[in-house]
This record gives structure tokens, C-alpha cells and sequence, in this order.
């Protein structure tokens, strides 16, 4: 009797099922027992994971605004005469504006980059502590220099493809408001431009942002796992995203879903505490250590949700240890 080549079903897939193993990680990890210490210094893995991916961008346009609206000055007429002050000032002390303006983009340029260096090792150093179950600074951040070199030029490169791309849109856009501001009036031409340019630069950050999500949720676990460079990573990575692409829309769906009831959790105790727990979480490395159950759940999430592609994706199973090959025995000679 001849049987055909057996099939075997293929692996359910869910975004669902990675809940509870990650919540259960969580708890090992920071809760039986818990340890301070072992706190500390998994949340210092995270705060350098996260170096550069937060913050606040608070200029204190409403202290102006509320001056310009005790003045009595209209916004637009307000907005003018600032405009017209402000290139007039440029144009006297151009001669130092420059070399200044200079020095800060070169300095704001070394700063991203090193902190893009940092945050590269961080990940694979947090990744390291959660697929292994252990406290370490050291160990991840010697075993994983390579891959995460490799990361950090990965990540300028596509930064710099993101400048390219969405500097010009934004530098438009405001070019177009300006022009109607000084104009006195808006005119239809004008705002469906801006409004064509905004949406361009919306749809170009969607597409960036979900590079960045694969990025980490993915390809790092696999450079995790093969020791492989990051081109090298997302080549196998798309091959896997090519054969499922429905799944992972629903993965960066459910994300939402999961950033809502997550933030939803942030908010809660922030106004449980009467936002002491708010300000503590603003603090520099101390709000990272607070925020570590979230932290470790996000990335044990997607670290489980990978696993389901197979065995070959499962960080969390360690490779065995090579055996030490035997120690040849000299035979003694034989005496006649």
C-alpha cells in the first residue's frame, strides 16, 4: 500500500495567546522572589534600551500665547510682527548665528549618534536578561557587541533615510502656512497643499514606524539568536512576513489594543497615587525601574508571539553547552 508524505497541520497562530506567558514572565522574573537589586539592574539594561525613544517637547508656546492674549494682539498680526523681528535679527548677527547654529547640529549629531550606540547594546542586553531569566550587565554587553553594532549603523542609516524623507515634507508644510499668515488670509490652493504634504508625511511616518516595530519586536530577537548581522536578520525576517502578512497586520493591530489597556493601567495608578507615581516615572532611570513589569510584559509579548513560528524562533530555549571533546590517554609503552 502506497501512503503519501505525511502533513502535519500547521502552528496556530494568535495574538491572543502570548498574553499569559508573558505576564507569567513577568512575574518570575520580578516577583518570586522579589529582589531589588535584581530590579535595578534588569531596569538598568531597559533604561539603555530605551536611551533617545522619549520625552517631551515643551517650548513654552503657551507662556507666549497667554502674553500675546493679555496683550490683545491677534495671533496672525502677532505671528507677523515675530516673523519680521526674527529675520531681521538674523540677518544682523548672521555672522555668529551660523558657526553657532553649526556647532549644534554637529553636537546634536554626535549625541544621536551616541546614544543610538547605547540604546543598540541596551537591547540586546535587556533581550538577554529576559530570554535567559537572569540579572547581567556584563555578559550580554560583551556577547553581543557585534550584532549590536550591527543594529546601531542599521538604525542611523534608517534615521537618516527618515530625515531625508519627512525634513523636506515638514520644511513645506510650514513654508505653506507661513506664506498664508503674512498673506493675512488663507486661500484654498494653500491649505490643500499643506493639508496633501501633511498627509504625506503621515503616511511616511506610518511606514517608518512600522520598520522600527519589526525592527525590534523581530529582527533583533533574531540577530538574538542566529549571531547574525542586521541585513542578514530582516532578509530571513521577510521571507517570514512574506508567507504571513495577514498575521502581522492583525500583531500591529492588536498592538494598539495593547498600548491603549496598557496606558489605560500607567494612567491609573498615576491618579491612584495623586500623580506622585507620574513624577517618579518622569525621573530618569528610576521611572524605567518603576515601569518594568509593563516593560518586560511589551517585550516578552512579542518575544513569545515569534516563538510560535517555531522552535526555531524561541529565544527562550537556550542552545545546550558544547561538551569539552575527551582528553586523549597516553598508553605506556610495553616492556618486553
Amino acid at each position: 500500500m502506497n501512503i503519501g508524505p505525511v502533513t502535519h497541520p500547521a502552528p496556530e497562530i494568535g495574538v491572543a495567546e502570548p498574553i499569559t506567558p508573558a505576564y507569567e514572565r513577568v512575574k518570575r522574573m520580578l516577583f518570586k522572589p522579589f529582589d531589588l537589586g535584581r530590579w535595578f539592574t534588569i531596569g538598568f539594561c531597559a533604561w539603555l534600551a530605551t536611551l533617545g525613544e522619549s520625552g517631551g517637547f515643551n517650548t513654552g508656546y503657551n507662556a507666549h500665547f497667554g502674553d500675546n492674549h493679555r496683550n490683545g494682539g491677534h495671533p496672525a498680526e502677532s505671528f507677523r510682527n515675530f516673523y519680521f523681528q526674527s529675520r531681521d535679527y538674523v540677518s544682523e548677527n548672521f555672522y555668529w548665528l551660523l558657526p553657532a547654529a553649526i556647532f549644534l547640529i554637529l553636537l546634536g549629531i554626535a549625541l544621536c549618534i551616541t546614544l543610538t550606540w547605547l540604546s543598540s547594546r541596551g537591547k540586546f542586553m535587556f533581550l538577554h536578561c529576559i530570554a535567559r531569566d537572569v540579572a547581567e550587565v556584563q555578559a550580554p554587553w560583551q556577547r553581543h557587541a557585534a550584532a549590536a553594532n550591527s543594529l546601531c549603523w542599521f538604525r542611523l542609516g534608517l534615521g537618516l533615510a527618515g530625515a531625508v524623507v519627512m525634513l523636506p515634507l515638514l520644511v513645506l508644510i510650514a513654508v505653506v502656512i507661513v506664506k498664508m499668515i503674512l498673506a493675512g488670509e488663507p486661500n484654498l490652493p494653500g491649505i490643500m497643499l499643506a493639508v496633501g504634504l501633511g498627509m504625506g508625511f503621515v503616511l511616511a511616518a506610518l511606514v517608518f514606524g512600522i520598520i522600527r516595530k519589526f525592527l525590534e519586536d523581530f529582527v533583533v530577537p533574531i540577530m538574538f539568536l542566529r549571531g547574525s548581522k542586521c541585513l542578514a536578520a530582516w532578509r530571513e525576517f521577510f521571507d517570514l512576513l512574506s508567507g504571513h502578512p495577514g498575521k502581522f497586520t492583525l500583531y500591529l493591530l492588536f498592538q494598539i489594543v495593547l498600548a491603549i489597556a496598557i496606558g489605560t493601567l500607567v494612567l491609573f495608578a498615576i491618579l491612584l497615587t495623586c500623580c506622585i507615581a507620574g513624577c517618579l516615572m518622569a525621573l530618569p532611570y528610576l521611572g524605567t525601574v518603576l515601569l518594568l513589569p509593563v516593560l518586560i510584559f511589551q517585550r516578552s509579548y512579542a518575544l513569545y508571539y515569534l516563538a510560535q513560528y517555531g522552535p526555531q524562533y524561541d529565544v527562550f530555549h537556550e542552545p545546550p553547552t558544547p561538551e569539552p571533546p575527551p582528553t586523549p590517554t597516553t598508553l605506556a609503552p610495553v616492556v618486553g
